[in-house]
């Protein structure tokens, strides 16, 4: 038996008037994902326990079996183990946003408002040369600064202390003076970085482009080294990891999972969708793997940009782009199978930002009768009647233990 998991990050939402009442996903067209609702068992499951943060990385740790409550020590730790960044007990790592504020020439640093948490998903390389720049002019003893991918980066605070600070997508058109770090050493970095990047010659050139200059630093997700459970021990399953996101990857170092990197995955709208569904289908067809979890952050970002067609159009090529792949090619094989298809979260269009809501979950197995819902949405889960409240337990569904 082959066991897969295809994860569509953000992707439940709310209804919305402009699309007549519907959620994106009910708007969206998914052929794929309604034909297998018809054989498969719908329901509502919690992935983030209550009084925890809505973030990937506590809910993609439920999904994967880990109790957050028990496992969790910070959103950029486990990105850390993803870059390969090697922490002593006494570190703390930051996630390093490059992101967009407003520049406001009449107003200082504290009261410009965040833009965009991701720069216009600016690319790697370009953020690559950005960060060069800050090692070299905003960096302060006792810090290290590692390149991830796109706007997502690393900052290591030696000997450090750990703190509450605001992710940026949580803020965005907000002015940023209350959220910013009380730490005087994290504060000034951040300040310096906008100095010498909303001028730098890579904005600039973004600038002239129409894109959103990458014109500052934003450290947050603070946490000390994590300590997983070895998943295949866990589980007696051996499991790939296939995503274009360094935190999903860290889980996966940190639990003993493989990761499989795929060329053109970039975490964006039209990252390589045919590619991540070939590489788990060579994995459990190939290579002899019992376990693929395929994560796709498009749904996600396309939330936090508030676009209700990029959101919509994210979640119709999850359907026909990969499900719709990886469900041929599994059943061309004739081994077996049960396939999970879930958000990790809601990211609705309206706030532009994670909901601990519960979120629908898709479980399928080729023996089930039809006898199914008529599609896989949120309502469809609600009037199911099911409802897993500890998210974590819902993998031990689907490996039938």
């Amino acid at each position: 038996m082959k066991y897969i998991i295809i994860l569509g990050d953000g992707m439940a939402g709310e209804p919305l008037e402009c699309i007549g009442g519907k959620t994106t996903m009910e708007q969206a067209l998914t052929p794929e994902m309604d034909r297998l609702a018809k054989m498969s068992e719908i329901g509502l499951v919690s992935m983030v326990p209550e009084g925890m943060a809505p973030g990937s990385d506590t809910a993609n740790l439920s999904v994967l079996g880990y109790n957050p409550e028990v496992y969790y020590t910070g959103r950029s730790p486990l990105e850390a183990l993803s870059i390969g960044v090697g922490m002593e007990e006494d570190d703390v790592s930051f996630r390093c946003n490059l992101v967009t504020l407003t520049e406001d020439a009449s107003l200082p640093y504290e009261d410009q408002r965040i833009v965009d948490h991701s720069s216009d998903e600016i690319n790697t390389r370009d953020a690559g040369v950005l960060l060069e720049v800050l090692k070299e002019e905003v960096l302060k003893p006792g810090f290290e600064l590692y390149r991830g991918t796109s706007y997502r980066h690393l900052l290591l605070w030696k000997n450090g202390h750990e703190m509450e600070l605001t992710p940026p997508h949580d803020i965005l058109t907000n002015q940023i003076r209350e959220y910013l770090p009380g730490d005087p050493m994290l504060l000034a970095m951040m300040k310096e970085s906008y100095r010498v990047l909303k001028e730098h010659p890579v904005n600039l050139k973004r600038k002239a482009q129409g894109l959103r200059p990458a014109n500052s630093a934003w450290f947050w997700g603070a946490g000390k080294r994590p300590k997983l459970p070895d998943f295949q021990e866990k589980t007696g399953k051996r499991g790939v990891m296939i995503s274009a996101v360094d935190l999903l990857k860290g889980i996966a170092a940190g639990s003993g999972m493989k990761i499989v990197h795929v060329e053109g995955a970039d975490g964006g709208l039209h990252t390589n969708y045919e590619g991540k569904a070939q590489a788990a289908v060579r994995a459990l067809l190939d290579e002899g793997y019992d376990f693929a979890y395929i994560h796709v952050e498009a749904p996600d970002e396309m939330g936090h940009q508030g676009s209700v067609e990029k959101k919509i159009r994210a979640i119709e090529f999850l359907d026909q782009r990969l499900i719709r792949i990886v469900r041929e090619a599994m059943d061309a094989s004739g081994e077996p199978y049960r396939l999970l298809i879930l958000p990790d979260h809601p990211t609705p269009i309206a706030a532009r930002t994670h909901t601990a809501d519960p979120v629908p979950y898709l479980l399928y197995d080729r023996k089930r009768p039809e006898n199914g819902a008529e599609s896989y949405c949120e309502r469809t889960a609600v009037q199911s009647g099911r409802w897993e409240k500890n998210g974590y337990h819902l993998i031990e569904h689907l490996f039938e233990y």
